[in-house]
């Protein structure tokens, strides 16, 4: 699989020579939530309680975007000085990033579902050994096709990414501050996406962030060192594991594996809440911003 680098440098820093907007509190508030986000797109390993921060930060952070997007002063910034050209490119914008998050929310459905087939075998011994394998077979199956669709997501976003640092790049002062500010956005709320996606699928990728993680570890006491390892779990990857093991008979005990059964389940739903409420607000702002456009 392709792993696109998180850059924390290709985050859009976009001011306009004018600002009216820029001295009110909204703005050190999205600014603040930006900047949160961005600090942690060098984070050595990508972890549940990582991506899950990154969700409710992207939250926070489009819950200022939609207060931005009610003043009616910016309202009137966008419906005036957005061409027809910057309308397109911001609904298309807010779309891709709606379609990225139905990707997500779509391979943690069927995670979901087949795990609990898994866990079905087990608890009732359907089908004895013979039964455990072939659901285990299957959801080993669903997990490759997975990380197929996934991979073809990922490079959809490597092009959105490379065309917010070509805007990035146009020193062009002829539009509203706001549209910077929703570009901005629209970057850091992408590159999150993307360590979402690459934990569900791929956390072996993860090899630059895991050469540092080590050098990181080196450095600090053992007890940092105990504590960074287990925030590095990656519960898909550990059932992923597993699995292959009790199939190829390399581990014969199920007890360990339906604990980390449980452990991916609780991550799932945390992972899918997370999602759900990122999907909503992107869906509220995309509205608001086709009520200012359509007026």
């Amino acid at each position: 699989m392709a792993v696109i680098e998180t850059n924390p440098k290709s985050s859009l820093h976009l001011r306009s020579n004018s600002l009216p907007s820029t001295s009110h509190p909204l703005i050190s508030q999205l600014e603040d939530n930006l900047q949160r986000l961005k600090s942690s797109e060098g984070t050595s390993s990508v972890s549940s309680s990582l991506v899950c921060n990154k969700l409710n930060g992207m939250q926070d952070l489009h819950d200022c975007v939609d207060k931005l997007l009610q003043l009616p002063i910016e309202q009137q910034y966008l419906a005036q000085e957005c061409n027809e050209k910057w309308v397109d490119n911001l609904l298309e914008g807010s779309l891709r990033l709606l379609d990225i998050c139905s990707t997500a929310k779509d391979s943690l459905l069927l995670s979901k579902e087949n795990m609990h087939e898994l866990q079905s075998v087990i608890r009732r011994r359907r089908g004895g050994e013979t039964g455990f394998t072939v659901e285990g077979v299957k959801y080993l199956a669903l997990r490759k096709n997975m990380k197929k669709q996934i991979r073809k997501a990922l490079i959809i976003l490597k092009a959105i990414k490379n065309e917010l640092m070509s805007f990035s790049s146009k020193k062009d002062n002829n539009f509203s501050p706001m549209i910077g500010f929703l570009k901005e956005a629209e970057a850091v709320t992408l590159c999150s996406l993307e360590h979402l996606l690459l934990f569900i699928s791929d956390p072996k990728g993860q090899s630059k962030h895991r050469r540092w993680s080590a050098i990181y570890k080196l450095m600090q006491t053992k007890r940092a060192i105990c504590d960074s390892h287990e925030s590095d779990i990656n519960e898909f990857e550990k059932v992923d594991a597993a699995l292959q093991s009790l199939i190829s008979h390399k581990s014969s005990s199920t007890e360990n594996f339906q604990s980390d059964l449980e452990n991916l389940e609780m991550c799932i739903q945390d992972l899918e809440v997370g999602v759900e409420h990122i999907s909503r607000k992107l869906i509220r702002n995309r509205v608001s911003l086709l009520n200012i456009f359509n007026h």
